[in-house]
């Protein structure tokens, strides 16, 4: 097998459409571009979204509510969750939550929230607590500390 003997595979490629070629072809005369107008002509082209001069949509919508670019990104995890993952006096910090896949990344801090129950001794050293979250943990005989 050489070079010139290579075709591809059949059906896998179309002939282009020949348009402007004659009545015959059913693509002669206007080619496919309909009668006189501002889309028949050559170099047409429109900008996404225009509506003919009417008010475009995303102009009629109302805007609402803002985007705080301030805001802080708080990854949030339950009590529960700890429990199930990990071991008796294991140490818990953002890396160990990432390591567990637990969290995909810190952000700008990790909070531990009160749903489920705690039955291990855990120290946890993350960046917050709800009130009955440090509770549960300290209830255990675990360690909450804030960082």
């Amino acid at each position: 097998m050489k070079l010139h003997d290579l075709t591809a595979v059949p059906g896998s490629t179309k002939n282009p459409k020949r348009i402007g070629r004659g009545h015959g072809s059913g693509w002669g005369k206007t080619s496919g571009k309909g009668q006189k107008g501002q889309k028949a002509r050559a170099g047409f082209s429109q900008r996404a979204g225009f509506e003919g001069g009417q008010m475009p949509l995303q102009r009629r919508i109302p805007k609402r509510g803002f985007n705080n670019i301030f805001a802080k990104e708080i990854v949030t995890v339950n009590v529960g969750t700890l429990d199930k993952k990990f071991e008796d006096n294991a140490v818990i910090d953002a890396q160990a939550l990432i390591k567990a896949g637990i969290i995909k990344t810190a952000a700008d801090g990790v909070k531990v929230l009160a749903n489920g129950n705690v039955t291990k001794k855990l120290n946890v050293s993350v960046n917050g607590y709800s009130k009955s979250a440090k509770e549960k943990i300290e209830a255990a005989g675990g360690k909450a500390e804030v960082i």
